[in-house]
């Protein structure tokens, strides 16, 4: 997956040692990156005075190089350094030997009148937050009025991490070298760096990555388009589980999404004094009761995916009934009460779960599963991928920057999420469509990751005034985009599950 992986500091600085191991020369690279700083200048920002704050390393010496760039291009330039040039060493002392222009310090006034200002202070590699008179200078810089383009990362923001150590000022844009780091699809970094610009500088990869940015490239291709010969049954069966007269929409909705994402056929399993009302709101989507765990089991043993947890009830009926489900040998989509009602029995819950299952909680119910993981300094990927291992299926951390991990250590990062997702109700619909792209053949993590990028899409397409409701009717524009990008469809069916029927 070439251009979606994402790379921790550490695989980054592996990347550059491996580059100059192989023969290139660390002055190339760092001549490579400071030409893209001085390009993404000219491309928007291309006329008034440039300002170039310099660190003292590799930051400062592609700093040195934009403002040669940008001078050699008739543009106004004033630098100013964090230390004098003689005390700079290797490639960066190298790059500021080559500035022909005065060097000043660090000041407010360098600000007034200033078209543009490239922070070259520091870049992920700080490990600490800046002193208190760094971070004067660059609120300073923030509260003049001029856009910030950001070297690596905006100064003061942890790259692996996404979070400022201290103060990291808010970039118009950033651009980075070679991949991403955590921090650019991480919030609030993604927020603080603005528009990111990865520029190639003539680095490898390294092998095995196993963190990527979410997108059709990841999953596109195994899209389970129907063919001339589908027929309902071939594209899936699902079941939704109902709360109870009081609480059925969370349900319906899951339902409808489930439905519209493609499954076949989709079924709403419902206590029997639910009945009348779900049935006034169903029409393509099928109704059943069940009174007991054990008729639920038996309603769900010829189905490909179940959702439970919308609106279940926080109660003993939904552990049984999650224990019946889990015999079966359908994928499981849980959410929302399912979750929190094993709050204090988490091993009995880990212990029926395996890899096709998809855990979809939000941050407070995150807590309640996995307490600790995500408390403190800790940042999602990391969390989300100590819970997806715990737990035995894929997790799925919701939020703006949602991540979702499986437990052999992969993970993804969601970029393109929409505040007018911040619906009630919102999230039962992605898991209809987590469920609806399983029962279709879909991998469980891929189908996790291809739900959550369709949702945020969906909620974009139709923007201010979105309700939940809306968001099912929305999937198909979106699907239409994506099929008419896809290769011809290719027959596809529903793999045999690895899982066994659970006892």
């Amino acid at each position: 997956m070439s251009g979606l992986e994402i790379l921790t500091n550490a695989q980054t600085r592996a990347a550059d040692a491996a580059a100059i191991a192989a023969g290139a020369s660390g002055f190339d690279l760092m001549t490579r990156a400071g030409e893209a700083v001085a390009a993404a200048v000219m491309d928007r920002w291309p006329s008034g005075p440039v300002v170039v704050l310099c660190g003292p390393g590799s930051n400062g010496g592609d700093g040195f190089v934009a403002a040669c760039a940008l001078k050699a291009r008739g543009r106004d330039v004033r630098l100013a350094a964090m230390v004098d040039r003689s005390a700079l060493n290797g490639d960066a002392a190298k790059a500021a030997a080559a500035w022909q222009g005065p060097v000043a310090h660090l000041e407010v006034s360098l600000f007034a009148g200033a078209g543009v200002i490239v922070d070259a202070l520091f870049g992920a590699g700080l490990d600490r937050p800046l002193d208190a008179g760094l971070q004067s200078l660059l609120r300073a810089a923030a509260a003049s009025g001029a856009p910030i383009l950001a070297v690596d990362l905006p100064s003061g923001l942890n790259g692996d991490t996404g979070k400022p150590m201290g103060y990291a000022p808010p970039a118009a844009a950033t651009v980075t070298f070679h991949r991403k780091k955590p921090a650019h699809v991480l919030l609030p970094g993604r927020d603080l760096c603005g528009e990111i610009i990865v520029a190639d500088i003539g680095l490898e990869t390294p092998r095995n990555v196993t963190l990527l940015e979410n997108g059709p490239p990841l999953w596109g291709a195994r899209m389970p388009w129907p063919t001339a010969v589908s027929h309902k049954h071939a594209r899936g069966r699902v079941i939704v589980v109902s709360g109870d007269v009081a609480t059925t929409g969370a349900a319906r909705l899951a339902a409808r999404g489930a439905l519209r994402i493609g499954a076949g056929v989709v079924t709403v399993l419902s206590p029997p004094d639910a009945l009348i009302v779900n049935g006034a709101h169903l029409e393509a989507i099928m109704l059943r009761p069940f009174e007991t765990d054990v008729e639920l089991e038996a309603a769900a043993a010829t189905v490909d995916a179940a959702v439970i947890g919308p609106a279940a009830g926080v109660n003993e009926s939904t552990v049984s009934n999650l224990f019946a489900l889990a015999r079966t040998g359908s994928a499981l989509v849980i959410d929302a009460d399912a979750l929190t009602v094993f709050a204090d029995d988490t091993e009995d819950f880990f212990s029926v779960l395996d890899r096709d299952d998809v855990l979809t909680p939000h941050p407070g119910e995150f807590e309640r599963v996995f307490p600790g993981l995500l408390g403190g300094s800790s940042e999602r990927i990391t969390a989300a991928r100590k819970a997806a291992a715990r737990a035995g299926a894929v997790v799925l951390l919701k939020g703006s920057d949602t991540v979702i991990a499986a437990p052999d250590g992969r993970a993804v990062v969601n970029g393109n999420g929409s505040p007018w997702l911040a619906t009630a109700g919102s999230g039962d619909v992605l898991t209809g469509f987590i469920a609806g792209l399983i029962a279709q053949g879909l991998d469980s993590f891929d189908a996790a990751c291809a739900a959550v990028w369709i949702h945020a899409e969906a909620g974009a397409t139709f923007g201010p005034g979105l309700i939940s409701e809306d968001l099912p009717g929305l999937a198909p524009q979106v699907l239409a985009r994506l099929y008419a990008a896809s290769t011809p469809p290719q027959p596809s069916g529903r793999p045999d599950r690895a899982r066994a029927v659970r006892l």
